[in-house]
């Protein structure tokens, strides 16, 4: 995640504070999800509606660490908004659009992306190409505007 959300920040210009918040958040973005029990975490199958509710509670947790640390105190928002939506669909705080901070956005395609590309216990990875593809054709492509020759 570290490599394709540094080779997007460059794509679209950010500075170099900007390239190591991405590179921080590439690494802590999910660090909320070590209070939620491995059982949810890493069940193989489709989560339930309340084991759902508890694993969206994972962005809020990780804000809350990320806030009570100097350190990173400059990746806490994106943290929080990491999982919104561009249509206002997402949690926690269904925020639309470039209300969400770009960081945020950029991690969202890159973690999406790498999920589809690695192995899961509930199906096989995709290609690269399918992946792009689903990213282009999917709500994620509206997050941010890049080109897709950095993959």
């Amino acid at each position: 995640m570290r490599i394709y959300s540094s080779l997007i920040g460059k794509e679209l210009g950010l500075d170099s504070e900007k390239i190591d918040e991405l590179n921080l958040l590439s690494d802590l973005h999910d660090i909320g999800k070590i209070s939620i029990s491995d059982n949810i975490v890493l069940k193989p199958g489709k989560l339930t509606d309340e084991e759902y509710e508890i694993m969206k509670k994972h962005s809020e947790i990780g804000y809350k660490i990320a806030k009570s640390t100097s350190e990173l105190n400059s990746i806490a928002k994106s943290i929080l908004t990491h999982q919104e939506k561009w249509d206002s669909k997402g949690y926690p705080l269904q925020l639309k659009g470039e209300d969400i901070p770009l960081i945020a956005r950029i991690i969202a395609v890159v973690d999406a992306f790498d999920a589809m590309t690695n192995d899961r216990p509930y199906r096989k990875a995709l290609s690269v190409e399918e992946a792009v593809s689903e990213l282009k054709i999917g709500q994620v492509h509206s997050l941010i505007v890049i080109s897709w020759k950095s993959f």
